[in-house]
């Protein structure tokens, strides 16, 4: 359990820099801190004038003074100093004298009858102030590698901080232009809007998440940092004697063996994957799987039908002047054939008169002509009537084959969407 001394010098300490406050100020929100790291703190953030500690924006450039804190902390800074001079006099166990000197080599204080004694014989002696002021010097060397370690750790958790609201903003921006997008198009589309705003949203969960177990991270190993050079920090602060005595322990403590942490947090939210030319590539997809109808610029007397077996290739052209028409692709594997449909014909019985044997060759040509546009009429009709079953047949094979196509291309983005989130996913799971 935590004494009332030590429990008195937390409550007095800054939470920035753990230390005894230093003409602490007051905010808005009761929360106190020394005034040069509050400045050096809202540096930092820029214009932003938030607490350290809850957030809460300051009104003021130029906060209070807290004169009862100020004296609190001068008062236990002051008990705290005569408390080391009361106990400063530490006494030799073995002869129960003041100990004054300090054994370079067994690296411990001793007393002027231990210099004497047959165990200190021949070993290199200081006077306890000189080693002192040594082995401070040396450990204050020591100390400002992990000083910029935690310095490093603190502008690495700025950034990470600084990501995560940018991950948010881009996952709310890029959410924004899905719609947009969206709207642009027609209604069949809105499957695919929601499926890749669910993923979109999917992604900034995922990401935020390891976002924040990175920052966690990052708290943690500041954490541990401060404590460990708050702790150095104290054995400085303490009287020689006792500072000699644990100064091997501190001294490993000093040892930093953390590695210098990525300022790239990592990497951030793919925009390009769900809003680049999303109408253009969606579109022509959709142009590949729609047939037409081919139009000629005349109507044709003759027509050219050429197979290339080898090539998969059936050609049609115009054998008048030589100019393609169309060529189907295939790959043939089996025999072709060709086959014709020609209109089936209709004989119309003729009567012909008792009186009149024959028809004047007018009127033949004239019954001829007659029978002749009847056929075509006749041929028409079901031709139109064919027409337009076929029309109709290949109007919903068309919608068929887009509400497949939209389906596919659902699922397939989807899919890679799924791909990229989990191969980012472990490439931050590597990096944290």
């Amino acid at each position: 359990m935590a004494s009332g001394s030590s429990l008195l010098e937390e409550e007095l300490s800054c939470p920035v820099c753990t230390d005894i406050f230093r003409d602490p100020v007051v905010l808005s929100c009761s929360h106190s801190f020394c005034k040069a790291c509050l400045q050096q703190y809202w540096e930092q953030k820029g214009s932003s004038r938030g607490c350290p500690v809850c957030r809460t924006r300051s009104s003021m450039d130029d906060p209070p003074l807290n004169l009862s804190l100020r004296n609190t902390c001068e008062a236990f800074l002051k008990e705290r100093s005569q408390r080391a001079k009361a106990g400063s006099e530490v006494l030799c166990s073995l002869h129960n004298e003041k100990l004054k000197l300090f054994c370079l080599v067994d690296q411990i204080p001793v007393c002027f009858v231990c210099q004497t004694s047959e165990k200190h014989e021949n070993h290199k002696l200081r006077p306890v102030q000189e080693a002192a002021h040594t082995y401070k010097k040396k450990l204050r060397t020591a100390l400002a590698p992990l000083q910029e370690k935690l310095k490093a750790f603190n502008e690495v958790k700025l950034i990470c901080d600084q990501t995560a609201e940018h991950i948010k903003s881009q996952a709310q921006h890029t959410e924004r232009q899905i719609k947009m997008e969206f709207e642009k198009l027609q209604q069949f589309l809105k499957d695919e809007e929601a499926a890749r705003i669910t993923a979109l949203r999917e992604e900034e969960e995922q990401k935020s998440q390891m976002m924040k177990e990175k920052i966690e991270k990052m708290e943690e190993e500041i954490s541990s940092l401060s404590e460990q050079i708050r702790a150095i920090e104290q054995e400085l602060g303490a009287e020689d004697v006792s500072f000699l005595q644990s100064y091997n322990d501190v001294e490993q403590r000093a040892q930093c063996t953390l590695a210098d942490p990525e300022k790239v947090p990592g990497p951030l939210i793919d925009v390009a994957m769900h809003l680049g030319n999303l109408k253009y590539k969606v579109w022509e997809k959709m142009l590949g799987t729609v047939q037409y109808t081919l139009t000629v610029q005349r109507k044709l007397q003759r027509l050219r039908v050429q197979l290339d077996w080898d090539r998969g290739e059936v050609s049609f052209s115009d054998p008048s002047n030589n100019t393609p028409l169309y060529t189907f692709k295939h790959s043939f594997t089996e025999r072709v054939f060709p086959f014709f449909n020609p209109f089936s014909l209709q004989i119309c019985p003729m009567k012909v008169s008792k009186k009149l044997r024959t028809v004047p060759a007018p009127l033949q040509e004239k019954l001829k002509a007659f029978n002749e546009v009847k056929l075509i009429c006749d041929q028409t009709a079901e031709h139109i009537k064919s027409q337009a079953q076929h029309t109709e047949r290949q109007i919903k094979m068309e919608f068929e084959k887009l509400q497949q196509f939209l389906k596919d291309e659902e699922a397939a983005r989807i899919t890679a969407l799924r791909e990229e989130e989990e191969q980012r996913s472990q490439m931050m799971i590597e990096k944290i």
